[in-house]
């Protein structure tokens, strides 16, 4: 082989290499753009308001991680809005006597209150919602959890209970700065990551897993 044979062998290579990466950076960056375009579209689709609406399900579950949360479904349970409340991943020890105490609660509604213990994670959580809720013969819910958790919550519950009605309940954080997010360190990394986990458990559902 001669040297300009070489050569030219030489720039064909080269030539392959520069368009593959062309391509590579392009498809990089239209996915980048994609996310970031459902990001902000994630992002302003979260609730600011809970919903005003005076539905009567059968049940209120609530997933642990907030206080507002326990507050609002004992307050939708004494406003007679379902029969039963369930307070999934509660913590091992610790019963509903103390949860109502936490809250400030009288015991009027105790009897009207189940706890589960074995969820430790939003997919947990609707397992554990969903054995508790055949059990009980129920088929629907008023879902309450906060508002940048609803839509991760409402996948899952919508893969482990297809057949449930759910209505979503969100509560809003008073330390989420909704308005600006992006603004605010603390609130940016909490929609990114919840964005994410929203995304694999869209993808764990389209594919049956």
């Amino acid at each position: 082989m001669t040297a300009s044979t070489r050569a030219a062998a030489r720039q064909r290579l080269v030539g392959r290499m520069a368009r593959r990466l062309r391509r590579a950076l392009l498809v990089t960056t239209l996915a980048v753009l994609a996310w970031a375009a459902g990001l902000f579209w994630f992002a302003a689709s979260i609730a600011r308001q809970p919903p005003a609406d005076d539905r009567v399900t059968d049940a209120i579950v609530v997933l642990t991680g907030g206080s507002e949360r326990l507050t609002t479904g004992f307050e939708l349970l004494s406003q007679g809005r379902a029969r039963k409340l369930f307070i999934s991943g509660v913590y091992r020890g610790v019963d509903v006597r103390e949860l109502m105490r936490v809250s400030r609660q009288g015991g009027e509604l105790e009897s009207r209150i189940a706890i589960g213990y074995a969820a430790d994670d939003t997919a947990g959580n609707a397992e554990e919602t969903a054995g508790w809720m055949g059990e009980e013969g129920f088929a629907s819910l008023r879902l309450v959890t906060a508002n940048y958790h609803m839509p991760r919550s409402l996948v899952e519950f919508r893969r482990h209970l297809p057949e449930v009605e759910v209505v979503p309940h969100p509560v809003k954080p008073g330390n989420v700065r909704l308005d600006n997010w992006w603004s605010w360190p603390g609130t940016a990394a909490l929609i990114v990551e919840e964005y994410n986990k929203w995304l694999l458990a869209r993808l764990r559902l389209s594919l049956g897993l």
